[in-house]
């Protein structure tokens, strides 16, 4: 089933991440689908501001009634927030996964590694395959 819920102005991977870039930062979180895919999200661990991201490694956890999920950095950088709101509130996932759902804001990204992300429409194509 494809997802209808997918932001022009957001960069994704192909395992569901999105990224809003925003200047020199980038903001990450997971899909619609992905938090379809999820269900209930009941935690989440974020990772540790002034760690670094590398692209392609675990960057998170997103934990729901289903599984565990890592979430992948889909650029590298430097952590320089993470949204403690889901600490609380892990279901802001669920409710809001491209506004108050939001995981980290990495900083310091390079542009050959967003060059690499997917449009909006080749996110689409990859989803109408799933």
């Amino acid at each position: 089933m494809a997802e209808t819920n997918v932001p022009a102005d957001l960069k994704y991977t192909k395992e569901h991440e999105w990224v809003r870039v925003e200047g020199e930062a980038a903001t990450i979180g997971v899909t619609d689908f992905a938090q379809n895919a999820l269900g209930e999200v009941t935690f989440v661990e974020l990772p540790e501001v002034g760690a670094e991201a590398v692209a392609g490694e675990e960057l998170a956890v997103v934990e729901s009634l289903k599984a565990a999920s890592d979430v992948f950095a889909p650029v590298s950088g430097m952590v320089a927030a993470v949204n403690e709101a889901l600490e609380d509130e892990p279901n802001a996932i669920n409710a809001d996964p491209y506004g108050a759902g939001w995981l980290c804001k990495i900083e310091g990204i390079d542009e050959a590694g967003l060059a690499a992300l997917l449009t909006p429409e080749q996110y689409e194509a990859l989803l109408s395959k799933e």
